[in-house]
């Protein structure tokens, strides 16, 4: 049985990207073995959010090369998109495909296992209108499913490249969308996470059909509880979407709304389409439809010309609006951006003393956010077992706005909506008792136990922006 290893750098788009191109090996007959044991194919899932991002992909590439030097080594993704040449001048690369066209891949691997002859199969994305249909059907994680519904981006954000290697915004077909979802829900996932390079951007290119008619369409499906969206602008959350999480009992409390900067000249020069007053209005609006709501954020520290005036007014309006936490980052410069052009580029330790302050301050909201949910009842869908302390009876998961939580119960919970009410508050993680199994009403409910937990810094978002995910030049390890 031929074998495949993969490697993701990244942003969750990548990942579901891999994923998607897992189902072609594997019903081609492959098995997948791990990266770093001998496989007959290594394919790199590339990122090229920063110069950094390039550089590790770079990286990974060789490391594949020499680990079996007869393998077909294959690059995917982002970095791959934009420099294709520079890929192909790595000894050893045979296939390089970018952030298309990736249903061709094994033909191109059977072709090159034939005639050993290196293949660029990289095209001009700024042309592509179509949206590339790559179903996931089953992921790792039994809970949450991922759903990407929409590729690229129309914004050209100064400090960005994504538009340049992910093409312009295209939308997945909706009755594609709604089969899936459907596929999923009967392989019995409960929550759908809709994902994208420009999640809210949904619709853009289409008549008379824009996300929030996708989300009711969703809403509609038996089975599915849970609908989330992996990101949205602020200049996205319009009165139909407003209509949407206020009414309809599937959309999660859990908004992901990136900020960027908090004052109004460097969203300016950053080329982000809203001001800090706006931004504050759709935070209002949101709130009073949906009490409880969960808003994490954006966050690029140190971009070129943001004073100690402008930081501070950042940091005041940050406080001030209130988040349920922030994804901080310091910004990296990324050749081909016009941002990597400017003058008044901040030095890294000041963009280093900037970006604890707002991490601690992010902490600081964090706890308040968990504080003021003490005594709610949710609903949680168990993930796994407790990761700090395994097999003494505990299982964690997230509320649908987004407080992870560790209550009393079995694995048989798992993957199981379950209401717990929250006892006790953290940073990253929160306390809760079991009340009842809602999947299962003769299910029995096992006693609470009393433990204490240690704050733990490694959970990473699944719902982090693509873009800012790897803004600090930070890769996700596959």
């Amino acid at each position: 049985m031929p074998s495949v290893a993969f490697y993701t750098l990244g942003c969750k788009v990548n990942f579901y990207d891999t994923e998607a191109i897992w189902q072609l090996f594997k019903n081609a007959g492959y098995e997948q073995v791990d990266f770093e044991s001998t496989a007959d194919v290594y394919l790199i899932n590339t990122c090229t959010v920063t110069n950094t991002g390039d550089k590790k992909s770079r990286q990974i590439i060789r490391r594949a090369v020499r680990r079996n030097p007869d393998a077909v080594i294959a690059v995917t993704g982002c970095y791959a998109q934009t420099s294709p040449a520079e890929i192909m001048a790595i000894p050893g690369v045979d296939l390089v495909i970018g952030t298309q066209d990736r249903e061709k891949i094994l033909s191109f691997v059977d072709q090159i296992h034939a005639d050993r002859q290196p293949v660029n199969a990289v095209r001009n994305i700024m042309k592509t209108r179509e949206f590339e249909e790559l179903d996931v059907p089953d992921f790792s994680e039994r809970t949450r499913a991922f759903l990407k519904i929409q590729e690229g981006c129309n914004n050209f954000c100064t400090f960005c490249i994504i538009p340049w290697s992910r093409g312009l915004s295209r939308s997945r077909d909706p009755q594609s969308v709604i089969e899936q979802a459907k596929q999923l829900v009967a392989s019995g996932y409960k929550e759908i996470v809709l994902t994208g390079i420009h999640t809210g951007g949904y619709g853009d290119d289409m008549e008379n059909y824009r996300l929030t008619d996708l989300l009711w369409d969703l809403d509609k499906i038996e089975g599915l509880e849970r609908i989330r969206i992996s990101s949205i602008e602020a200049s996205q959350i319009d009165d139909a979407m407003i209509d949407v999480l206020n009414r309809s009992s599937k959309m999660c409390r859990h908004l992901h709304i990136p900020l960027q900067a908090g004052n109004n000249a460097v969203l300016k020069r950053m080329r982000r389409k809203y001001t800090t007053e706006e931004f504050a209005g759709k935070l209002k609006r949101i709130r009073e439809v949906m009490p409880g709501v969960a808003i994490t954020t954006d966050v690029i520290v140190g971009f070129p010309g943001e004073t100690d005036e402008m930081f501070e007014e950042g940091y005041r309006f940050m406080e001030e609006v209130g988040f349920s936490e922030m994804h901080v980052f310091p910004y990296s410069r990324r050749t081909g951006t016009p941002a990597a052009r400017m003058d008044d580029q901040i030095d890294e330790e000041i963009k280093n003393e900037r970006v604890h302050r707002l991490i601690d301050l992010s902490e600081k909201m964090q706890l308040a956010y968990a504080e003021k949910r003490v005594g709610d009842v949710v609903d949680v869908i168990p993930e796994r077992d407790y990761k700090g302390a395994p097999g003494t009876g505990l299982v964690m998961g997230y509320s649908d706005n987004y407080l992870q939580i560790v209550f009393n119960g079995g694995e048989e919970l798992i993957g199981k909506l379950c209401r717990v009410k929250v006892t006790e508050p953290g940073v990253n993680e929160n306390r809760g008792v079991l009340l009842r199994v809602l999947d299962d009403y003769n299910a029995v409910v096992p006693e609470p136990h009393s433990y204490s937990f240690e704050k733990d810094n490694d959970g990473d978002s699944p719902f982090k922006h693509p873009f800012a995910h790897a803004a600090g030049g930070e890769t996700v390890k596959a």
